[in-house]
């Protein structure tokens, strides 16, 4: 089995961003807000906007699961305020969760949450508890920067965050640290803002003892890790001179990387630098790269091709990479299908 542990329902339909319209041009006058029931989308909208673009490629590509989440972009936690945040986050995932009954063999939810500028994380909690043990999510997105660009948060090793750790330790959930749209002309989103945010979040994670606290904590820094994978020994001398304890030992048993990285070059560095136990495969198809690369006559984000061409990586590696790594820090999913997984959150 291949296991994507990175999509986005970037193809949903129409009215969800029509929802969201209404929302922000009622944001100061709360008795305009659509409520969640007025978004109303049909079963076969759902699978329509699915089967000619993630559906169609998982059968082209031949991968079989997607984990599955709300668009990153779209989470936009700078907009409003907490009460905003929490009912698009809650609409979000309830679609998300309706297309995991719809397609229970093919994705698998994880959450977005109700994060806000300023406000605690343990604000999160409740959307937490209730996508995991309701819909049976298994796992969450964690902006390391709701502000949009502006980094106003403490860093993720803050004590300001560690009660949304304690619940994710709980439920045995990890997160992908993953921000959304940048609002700081001096970021693009995805081609800086994404990878200056998976970049920050090693830099936060070696510099602190977080996982001392939390030994078991688990996030996937994803895109490849940023910057991380070319400039391991930069970060190593790093913790070399702050007398830290080597990266693997400080590291690797708590901080995973995904795959999303659109070109072979980089993905035969990620599986050089960084143990294959500490790498899941990713595409997040479709996202922040759709077209297709002139040089090879396919999509930049076919990633599945790139991983096959590794001949270093032996046949128990590729498959560790394909399924394995993602079932042991997904722990919820563990040895079960993704029927299993969906049909237990519905009970």
């Amino acid at each position: 089995m291949i296991i994507d542990c990175h999509g986005h329902y970037t193809t949903a339909p129409a009215e969800l961003e029509a929802w969201r319209k209404r929302q922000i041009a009622a944001i100061g006058d709360p008795a305009k807000a659509p409520k969640r029931s007025e978004l109303v989308v049909s079963d076969d909208a759902i699978r329509q906007s699915l089967e000619n673009a993630q559906l169609r490629m998982q059968r082209e590509r031949g991968t079989d699961v997607t984990i599955f989440s709300p668009r990153a972009s779209f989470m936009a936690h700078h907009i409003g305020d907490e009460s905003v945040s929490r009912e698009w986050s809650a609409l979000c995932n309830d679609l998300v969760h309706r297309v995991c009954q719809l397609l229970p063999d093919k994705f698998i939810g994880v959450c977005q949450l109700p994060q806000s500028p300023g406000v605690r994380p343990e604000s999160c909690i409740a959307e937490l508890e209730r996508c995991v043990l309701e819909l049976g999510f298994v796992g969450c997105n964690l902006n390391p920067d709701p502000s949009g660009g502006h980094w106003r948060e403490p860093p993720l090793t803050d004590r300001w965050w560690y009660p949304l750790y304690e619940k994710m330790v709980e439920l045995d959930v990890p997160a992908m640290v993953h921000v959304s749209t940048s609002c700081n002309p001096c970021f693009h989103a995805t081609g800086a803002h994404y990878i200056n945010a998976d970049t920050t979040a090693f830099m936060q994670f070696l510099t602190s003892d977080l996982f001392r606290d939390f030994p078991t904590l688990r996030f996937i820094i994803p895109h490849g890790g940023g910057a991380v994978p070319s400039h391991w020994g930069r970060y190593k001398g790093i913790a070399q001179d702050m007398k830290r304890p080597p990266l693997g030992e400080l590291l690797l048993n708590n901080v995973y990387f995904d795959t999303c990285v659109y070109h072979y070059p980089g993905i035969e560095l990620l599986t050089k630098v960084i143990p294959v136990d500490n790498i899941l495969f990713a595409s997040e198809m479709v996202g922040a790269v759709r077209g297709i690369d002139p040089d090879t006559g396919h999509h930049y984000d076919d990633t599945r091709r790139y991983v096959d061409q590794v001949r270093a990586l032996s046949p128990d590696e590729r498959d560790r990479i394909f399924e394995g790594n993602a079932r042991r820090v997904f722990a919820r999913l563990g040895r079960r299908s993704a029927r299993e997984v969906n049909a237990a959150g519905r009970r």
